[in-house]
């Protein structure tokens, strides 16, 4: 997927995200439910902050993949945090996720603090729209 990166230079320059990314004619759009650290049997184990960012992200892959995509064709990105003192904490370790799975793709992407998520023990959860060629 070859996106068309978009950031105006009135807009700053982002900092591990893009501010628009538009797909090129022809793909069909994946919208990819909240994921989150979850077990398949849904039972929650004890991780930390990171593991379960990391595993949130490597199961909105898992969606991407089975639709026949891959990381670089995820477009955009939500990630809901219950703290964003540990996000903070986090970052270091979280590039390094990102870039273990993502490289250097970054797609348009909001973070958001909550005050909780459906499944227990979730710290983390991430959503994404991407556009499979």
């Amino acid at each position: 997927m070859t996106w068309e990166i978009l950031n105006p230079e009135r807009l700053g320059p982002p900092r591990g995200y893009s501010h628009g990314l538009l797909a090129p004619a022809g793909g069909r759009v994946l919208f990819v439910a909240g994921q989150n650290a979850t077990d398949p049997d849904g039972s929650a184990p004890t991780l930390s902050f990171e593991a379960q960012f990391e595993r949130a992200l490597l199961k909105v892959l898992a969606v991407v993949e089975a639709a026949g995509g891959g990381p670089g064709d995820v477009g955009r990105m939500t990630v809901y945090v219950t703290s964003l003192q540990a996000y903070e904490k986090s970052r270091k370790e979280l590039g390094e996720a990102w870039r273990r799975h993502m490289g250097r793709h970054y797609p348009a992407m909001a973070l958001v603090e909550v005050s909780g998520l459906v499944d227990e023990g979730a710290r983390v959860e991430i959503e994404a729209t991407a556009v499979i060629p």
